[in-house]
């Protein structure tokens, strides 16, 4: 499938939401219901980060098959690394909250996307989500230590030169 990718806007709220709960199932079902509960990112997140110019959405002739967020600048998780190290001190852009309706290539799509903007990429997943270490590695990613996000529970870390 052929996709393009296109900032976020209001009017596309209900979608992103019926993505989120799709990938949120999707997690339980492949052993990974911790990572974003039931409810995990909220309405109230994505509503912000459509505001900051920050949510992305993968789409095709057909219609929004993913959304990501894509973030410049040090993200405060990422300051402290444990049991290993970042490849680089560079700028780096950091992809969070990726989800798919289960189309094929949304994630390349979105790499591909932010690879245009930004040549050092990070991002981190929960030690359970064995489908995204997966599709991470597929795609370039390199596992590089642990992080802590906010609620202190730990990730791991991966990035992309």
């Amino acid at each position: 499938m052929k996709y393009h990718i296109r900032k976020a806007d209001g009017g596309d709220l209900g979608r992103i939401l019926e993505i989120y709960a799709r990938a949120r199932a999707f997690m339980a079902q492949t052993g990974n219901p911790t990572q974003w509960g039931k409810t995990h990112p909220s309405e109230k997140m994505l509503r912000e980060d459509i505001a900051q110019g920050n949510l992305y959405l993968v789409c095709s002739e057909n219609g929004i098959h993913g959304v990501f967020a894509l973030c410049f600048g040090e993200d405060p998780t990422y300051k402290v690394i444990e049991d290993g190290a970042w490849s680089s001190d560079a700028p780096y852009g950091t992809i969070h909250r990726i989800a798919s309706d289960g189309s094929g290539g949304v994630f390349s799509a979105a790499v591909a996307y932010c690879r245009e903007r930004v040549d050092y990429l990070r991002t981190d997943t929960h030690h359970d989500n064995r489908v995204m270490q997966h599709v991470l590695e597929k795609n370039g990613f390199t596992p590089c230590g642990v992080i802590y996000v906010e609620d202190g529970s730990p990730r791991i870390a991966y990035d992309r030169l």
